[in-house]
């Protein structure tokens, strides 16, 4: 339900705040929204209340995040991608932190409405920062007149090159590409300490330190990322990294005993963790002077990319999980085939700068 109902609410909100001044209130009133909807998680005293305030939530924290994310694209079009390998290192910093907040709550003998409570403080203080910093960094005048230029031109024919968007192929493979990959991030992260505790029968403690063995190895990876991005083309950290994922995620699922496999999925999330910043940026990449688009475009996929974790589960309840976690496989052949033809200058990604005539 917050899934389907917020996306249906963020939905138009890339399409809205287009220009800078309309997004920069877009963000403000969304953090503000933000911070509410976490209070009201931390009070929620029946279902209802509870599942109104995460649905608020998505259409919030698209305003609020999104939004954010699709300034800083139009702020440094020759670096996107090394802009989103430093966006997604902090939300692995964050996804780390997440479980050691709790467990400082609870050690404090606090619940989980306090930790919604520290949550809320926290998003004051970024909504705060957000207040007091410039909406845009000079050199993004230049690259933004696009998108002022479509705010004059109303809603209508913002929604209209949503459309032309959709029916470009160097386009949409990004987006599609971006749904597929999460199948091997945040799908496989979900059901991993299911897969962990019943199909290889470890204790739940064991499976939390896999857990905790894969977000910090997608740390460590986000963090190497930001340096290699500075040396290699981000196309070529794509494909290297699809194939390596190609090879590690079988011999995960094969491997004997759990200190291999364990071993094998530290290396894993490293490998996986260029994904969704490099998609990202290449997407923004396909769209330059419409982020307000690629924002509408991903809002849709994800809409649709929850479809995903259903789709593993109902696998999962026919055949088992070891059965649908194999499906998988196919993850990383997806992305080294969606990347194959792409040019190496699209996302400002590194001194390589290849042309791809398809993306032109």
């Amino acid at each position: 339900m917050p899934l389907l109902a917020g996306g249906v609410l963020e939905l138009p909100l890339g399409l809205w705040a287009s220009g800078p001044a309309r997004r920069r209130r877009a963000v403000l009133v969304g953090g503000v929204v933000f911070i509410l909807s976490l209070l009201a998680v931390a009070g929620a005293r029946s279902f209802p209340v509870l599942l109104i305030a995460v649905t608020v939530f998505f259409p919030a924290s698209g305003a609020f995040v999104s939004l954010t994310q699709a300034e800083l694209m139009d702020a440094w079009p020759d670096r996107q991608a090394q802009v989103m390998a430093r966006w997604d290192l902090a939300g692995s910093t964050g996804a780390v932190a997440g479980p050691l907040l709790l467990g400082a709550v609870l050690a404090a003998g606090g619940g989980w409405r306090v930790a919604y409570l520290a949550l809320a403080a926290a998003a004051a203080v970024a909504w705060l920062g957000t207040c007091l910093r410039d909406p845009l960094p000079a050199p993004a005048v230049a690259a933004g007149a696009a998108e002022a230029s479509d705010a004059a031109e109303g809603f209508r024919v913002r929604a209209r090159l949503v459309l032309d968007a959709l029916r470009d192929w160097s386009i949409v493979r990004w987006v599609l590409l971006i749904e597929v990959a999460d199948l091997l991030v945040d799908v496989f992260t979900g059901f991993l300490a299911v897969y962990l505790v019943d199909v290889v029968h470890l204790s739940p403690a064991v499976a939390a330190l896999g857990i905790a063995i894969r977000l910090g190895a997608g740390l460590a990876g986000d963090a190497a990322l930001v340096v290699v991005l500075e040396r290699v083309a981000d196309v070529t950290v794509l494909r290297v990294s699809a194939v390596a994922a190609a090879l590690l995620y079988p011999g995960f699922l094969l491997a004997p005993g759990p200190p291999a496999k364990l071993v094998i999925l530290a290396v894993l999330s490293a490998a996986t963790a260029p994904w969704y910043p490099i998609l990202q940026a290449r997407l923004y990449g396909s769209l330059p002077g419409r982020s307000s688009v690629a924002v509408t475009l991903s809002s849709a996929a994800a809409m649709a990319g929850g479809l995903g974790p259903l789709a593993v589960g109902l696998l999962a309840g026919a055949f088992g999980l070891s059965w649908a976690l194999v499906l998988l496989v196919v993850v990383p052949v997806a992305v080294l085939a969606g990347s194959l033809r792409a040019g190496s200058g699209a996302a400002g990604s590194g001194p390589a700068r290849d042309t791809d005539v398809s993306d032109e």
